[in-house]
Formats: C-alpha cells, sequence, structure tokens
C-alpha cells in the first residue's frame, strides 16, 4: 500500500460550544427510513436508522409496538427486505461494504437464531434484484463473468437466466408465474430492455424495447393476485412516464399526465389506482392517478422532497420527506386528509438549517444556501455523485455544517443529472466529465459575477462521480478552484475500469461508447489523471479501502503523481467501502474536510 500524508482531524471545528454541538447534533440525530411491510403481514415492517450511531436494519411489529434493532455489523447494512408473510428478514450479507456477499435470511421475531443463506446454491456476487414470493424466489447477482437469475423453489434453485451483459431481476407477479428481468443484451445498461419468463419453465412469454437510448424499468406488478399488469417507467418522448403492460395479454396503457418533469408511482391495494411521486426542479409533489376514470387529484403534502412512499391496504398514504430546513420526518395521510407523524427513533431531535434558493444559468438549474452576512463568500460547490442523480431540496447535515463554517453552498444539477429529462441526462455520452464541467463553470461565473463567491476562495467538493468531477475540474480548470476535496473518485480512468465492478465497467462502455482498449484517446481525455501536472489547488483525497466503485490503486496512481510534482496533497483513508455507514467515521470525515479547506484559504 502507497503511504500518503493523512489529513489534520481537528477535535473540535468551533470555538463557540453551541456552534460545535450543533453540527454533531445534526449527525448523531436519530433518523430513519419510511418503513416497508410484509405484502400478507402489513404490521410487520422494516426499516434502517442510525440510532445505534451505525446504520443498521430495525424491525418493527405494529402490533406491539415492539422495535428490534435486527443487524449489528461494524460497517453497518442498508439492504433488506421482508418475506410476504412477514415471517423473514432477508439482509444482504457483504465484506465490509465490498457489495460482493449473499442474501440471507432470519426469523422476524428473535429466537436466538443466527441468519443463514437465504437460497440454497446461489453463488456470491453484487446484488442484481430480489423478488420473495409465496413460493418462489427469484434473486440474481453480478460478478465479472456476467449476471445470473437463480429461481427457488421447495428449498432448491435453478439457474433461470444467465448472460455476459449487465441484467437483475425487477419483477415478480402475484401469483407467482412470471418473473421480469431488466437486460441489456443490446450492449447498453443505461438504458434497459425488459423480458418476460414463465417462472415454471423459464421461457420467454414477452419481450419490450423501445430501441436505442430509450430505457424501460419495471416498479412492479399489480398487487392483486392473477393480475398480470405490470407498472413501467418509459421515456418514449424524452422524459421518464409511466405505461401500464399487460404481460399475459400483449397489451399497454400509456399513463399521460398534465405534469411537467418526471414521475414515478406504484400501486394502491386494490389497483384501483396509482401512487404518483412527481418530480419538478428538485421537489416534490403527490398525486393520486384514478385507472378508471383519469381523474389526477393532488395530496396535501409541504414543499420539499418525499423520499419514499407508499399506499398501506387501508388507503393511508406513509412517506418520508424533508426540505433543506428540515431533517427527514416519517408521515402517514389518511383518507380523510388528516396527516401525522407516523413514527421517529426515540430521541430525536428536529434538525434545522438554511433554505435553498434557485438559480438558473442558462439551462443549468443550481441551488444556493447563503451564511450569514455580506458576500462575497468563501464558496463550497457541493457537486453530486451519479451521474445520474441529482440534488434536491432535502435536508443535509453536511451542507449545513459549510454553513456554519462561514461558506456559501451551491449545488449544480449538471447535464447528465436526473429528473430534467432524457435529452438533459444523456448529453454526456460520448464526452463524460468535460460536459458536466461546461456547466459548473457556468454556475461558477454566475456566481462570481453575482457577488455571491470569491472568486480567491473557490472549493470544488464532491463524492463517488462528484469526486471524479472534482478531479477532472481540478486540472482542466485549474484558474478556477482554490481547493479540491474529492470522496471516493474515479481518479485514474484506465485502472479504474480495470478494478471496477463488471456492471460499473458496463456502464462506462455504455457512457463512453466503447471501452478504453477501444477509445483509448476519448477515456485518458476524461481522466482526471491525464491533467495532474496542471493542478494547481491543494487536494484532499478521501477513500475506502474496500470500494469497488471507485477502486483504490486508481486513486494511489494519482496521488503518487501529484507527489512526484511535490504538490499539496492529503489522503483520507477508512475501512469500508464507497462511503460510510457509522455516524463517527462520517463525522471525523466531514471535520477533516471543512478543516482542510479553511486551512489552504486561510494560507491564500
Amino acid at each position: 500500500m502507497t503511504t500518503h500524508p493523512s489529513p489534520e482531524i481537528p477535535e473540535q471545528l468551533f470555538e463557540d460550544a453551541a456552534a460545535e454541538t450543533r453540527w454533531r447534533e445534526r449527525f448523531t440525530a436519530p433518523r430513519m427510513s419510511l418503513p416497508g411491510w410484509a405484502d400478507d403481514a402489513p404490521d410487520r415492517t422494516l426499516y434502517v436508522s442510525n440510532a445505534s450511531g451505525v446504520w443498521e436494519i430495525y424491525s418493527w411489529d405494529r402490533e406491539t409496538d415492539e422495535h428490534r434493532k435486527v443487524t449489528d455489523r461494524p460497517n453497518g447494512t442498508s439492504h433488506a427486505t421482508l418475506n410476504p408473510d412477514g415471517t423473514e428478514i432477508w439482509w444482504f450479507d457483504d465484506h465490509d461494504g465490498d457489495e460482493f456477499g449473499v442474501w440471507v435470511r432470519e426469523p422476524f421475531k428473535a429466537d436466538g437464531s443466527k441468519a443463514e443463506p437465504a437460497v440454497a446454491d446461489v453463488t456470491p456476487g453484487y446484488p442484481a434484484g430480489l423478488e420473495i414470493g409465496r413460493t418462489v424466489t427469484a434473486v440474481a447477482a453480478s460478478t465479472d463473468d456476467g449476471t445470473t437469475v437463480w429461481l427457488a423453489r421447495n428449498g432448491k434453485s435453478e439457474v433461470l437466466y444467465q448472460h455476459v451483459n449487465d441484467a437483475g431481476v425487477t419483477a415478480l407477479s402475484k401469483d407467482e408465474s412470471i418473473v421480469v428481468i431488466a437486460h441489456s443484451e443490446h450492449g447498453d445498461n443505461r438504458h434497459m430492455a425488459l423480458r418476460a419468463l414463465n417462472a415454471d419453465n423459464g421461457e420467454t412469454i414477452a419481450e419490450k424495447w423501445d430501441g436505442k437510448g430509450k430505457g424501460l424499468d419495471a416498479i412492479s406488478f399489480s398487487p392483486v393476485r392473477g393480475d398480470q399488469r405490470l407498472l413501467v417507467l418509459h421515456e418514449r418522448r424524452g422524459r421518464e412516464e409511466l405505461l401500464i403492460w399487460d404481460v399475459a395479454a400483449g397489451t399497454e396503457q400509456e399513463i399521460v399526465l398534465d405534469l411537467p418533469g418526471e414521475v414515478s408511482a406504484d400501486w394502491y391495494p386494490d389497483a384501483s389506482a396509482l401512487l404518483i411521486v412527481h418530480t419538478h426542479h428538485a421537489r416534490n409533489t403527490a398525486h393520486r392517478y384514478d385507472l378508471t376514470t383519469g381523474e389526477l387529484s393532488t395530496l396535501d403534502t409541504a414543499p420539499g422532497v418525499i423520499g419514499s412512499a407508499g399506499v398501506r391496504p387501508d388507503g393511508t398514504i406513509e412517506y418520508s420527506w424533508s426540505s433543506a430546513e428540515r431533517s427527514t420526518v416519517i408521515r402517514a395521510l389518511a383518507t380523510d386528509g388528516t396527516e401525522r407523524v407516523l413514527v421517529e427513533p426515540a430521541g430525536a431531535k428536529p434538525a434545522t438549517s438554511a433554505p435553498l434558493e434557485d438559480v438558473f444559468v442558462g439551462d443549468v438549474h443550481a441551488m444556493v444556501s447563503k451564511p450569514e452576512g455580506e458576500g462575497p463568500f468563501p464558496t463550497v460547490f457541493l457537486i453530486h455523485g451519479g451521474p445520474h442523480s441529482s440534488d434536491e431540496d432535502r435536508f443535509s447535515a453536511y451542507r449545513a455544517v459549510w454553513l456554519d463554517a462561514g461558506f456559501a453552498t451551491v449545488h449544480v444539477n449538471y447535464r447528465g443529472s436526473s429528473g430534467y429529462g432524457s435529452k438533459w441526462r444523456d448529453a454526456i455520452e460520448g464526452r463524460p466529465g468535460i460536459t458536466e464541467l461546461e456547466d459548473i463553470a457556468a454556475v461558477h461565473d454566475w456566481a462570481v459575477e453575482s457577488g455571491l463567491t470569491d472568486p480567491s476562495k473557490s472549493v470544488l467538493n464532491g463524492a463517488s462521480w462528484g469526486g471524479y468531477l472534482t478531479l477532472l475540474g481540478i486540472g482542466t480548470q485549474p484558474e478556477r478552484w482554490t481547493v479540491g476535496v474529492a470522496g471516493v473518485p474515479v481518479a485514474d480512468y484506465f485502472a479504474a475500469y480495470e478494478d471496477e465492478m463488471e456492471p460499473l465497467r458496463a456502464f462506462d462502455r455504455a457512457l463512453f461508447g466503447g471501452s478504453p482498449e477501444e477509445l483509448p484517446e476519448l477515456y485518458k481525455e476524461c481522466s482526471p489523471l491525464t491533467y495532474v501536472d496542471q493542478v494547481t489547488a491543494p487536494v484532499l483525497i478521501l477513500a475506502g479501502e474496500n470500494d469497488p466503485r471507485c477502486p483504490i490503486r486508481q486513486i494511489d496512481n494519482y496521488l503518487d503523481a501529484l507527489a512526484a510534482r511535490d504538490h499539496a496533497y492529503e489522503m483520507y483513508r477508512y475501512d469500508a467501502g464507497h462511503g460510510s455507514l457509522v455516524v463517527a467515521e462520517t463525522i471525523r470525515q466531514t471535520a477533516a474536510e471543512v478543516d482542510f479547506a479553511r486551512r489552504h484559504l486561510a494560507a491564500k
């Protein structure tokens, strides 16, 4: 392992005791995800919470109001579900955050037994979908050899599907006769096709592919047993919209809604309506769509972001909600319109921060938050990962600490971000990294010209794809950036491609238009290592030793190149994967990042 200088981690960031307590409490305050329930036993639910200081799986028996911590692992657990009758909890067992492992199961009611492999004869891999039925289970895993889908029945499993290209299980009909997989046999795992398979013999029942550049995503089958309709996201008109595919009949019904932006949805329990979550300009609204009448009604939810939502058997809508000003809360909206807080972890304290303001620079949507006082301010440009993700008007303890430290914050939903239509999302194809940085540069110009940002105190900061853009940005735009902070980044694209998980190699091939062997000049143009000699900003990189997405070797290659020219940098290593689920570790990393920026800005 290459040795690099480690960052200083201050005992405290703020001299003021109240400010020091406030920023740490935003991270440690107990939070939880929306509880999901068992189909046939809706009083049995699961959620993820940081209440113990590590994000772990918890069960909640609503009949007895008993909450139980299910998992207890050093680096946390984030993926879990229930079988239909609620007797078993299934969770994904990887090693120290490397995302490679198997599904295990244990009783919902603790009886002292340990979790055991959930499906016989399934080999370890990266999770690629799980659908649990009453008698049939479909599970998929990806490895360097491709994707395998197994079907388990009566304690035995057999291979249902196998292909070298990326694929996954996406849906199982309620009568367990049809398994739907998403596949990229056409060579593009960013725009998947769907295939319905007979669960008895594995034969193809139906196919659906909308062609090049138009992906399909199966959401779920109708919750009514015997109803073979599948709810699907499509992008035939340049944005994500809904259709219902009757797999058995071979017919479909497009759901055309008079809403800007994009939508996602799920079924009401009797399949008479859809719960629509609408996304526009980084905020959500919720709606009920009646499948018989076509009527779309708006549900009364506060402005902000709905993280996830579902409809209970009695028609109550439960959802998680937050805004830039208020931390996440789990709410319930009854059929009579009354609303209440459903549940919150013991000891939870509502955290608050400053609001986000919208800015539009040409077609680029950015969101800005300002500290107290008059600008121009030192400014941190917080660049989201993905790239097919977006920053939203949701609460962020991470953003709040930068504000407390006197920085303005700027989020940029660059080309490549989701939520703004297919053309915007796919605009980075064939030129990834360079395209996004053009948008970030335009917003940076606006921030300086408007008086928000001190150009001599501009911090470029991101994680994952945002970390990649940070390293690429400080190399290709050195005149703009005073400090660079990159978490779990792609730093050397050639080595990253060699070491990363196969689904990401497939993603890269689809994004670039081929492999590094086929397009060496393009990968070179888009690799941060190419521009390492042009970097002038001091650099902090944070990386997990077990990261399968942005592996450690390619980061060491980049840092070795910085060291060879005696450039100022620091490296923070931690024993986990692509990020950490340990709250104390998140706090240490955040303190290191803010302190690094402060120290180097003060030296200017």
